[in-house]
């Protein structure tokens, strides 16, 4: 007795790897699921199709997709939607100034751990600051932080 794959063995090692994808959230195994479900519709289509064939057209799919997937439609899902949460991470935040303000130029404070992506930012105190002292953000004014000193009341 000659065992021979059908096109529902296909069918449901494809759905088998959709399904893991639930247990290993990679969003990468799903294509490979989709990959086995074409070989199965192909199968439907051509049921003498060799094993070489259907690892290679299974293969071919497979890769193919991921390709798609990272290159093209990943890259497009990227949230940009972030207005607002910038403000709410920086404000109340405490920095220390390593370059106090003079006229016409702001001055540069530096945080303890970075504030998104970043340790040094660009300032405006109403107030006078020298390095070394601490100030708090109190706003934020485009890529310009409005602070003040931390020594005031």
């Amino acid at each position: 007795m000659k065992f021979q794959i059908a096109y529902w063995h296909w069918l449901v090692f494809g759905m088998l790897l959709i399904i893991s994808e639930i247990f290993i959230p990679s969003f990468t195994i799903v294509w490979f699921g989709l990959a086995a479900i074409v070989v199965a519709g192909l199968m439907l289509l051509q049921p003498g199709l060799s094993l070489t064939w259907q690892l290679f057209i299974w293969a071919l799919a497979s890769c193919a997709m991921t390709f798609l997937w990272f290159k093209y439609i990943r890259p497009r899902m990227v949230d940009r939607t972030h207005a607002g949460i910038a403000r709410e991470s920086l404000l109340g935040q405490t920095g220390q100034v390593i370059q106090a303000p003079v006229e016409g130029r702001n001055g540069v404070m530096r945080f303890a751990v970075p504030m998104l992506g970043s340790d040094e930012w660009a300032f405006f105190c109403s107030e006078p600051v020298a390095p070394g002292d601490r100030v708090v953000v109190k706003e934020i004014s485009g890529n310009t932080l409005v602070v003040t000193s931390t020594a005031s009341p």
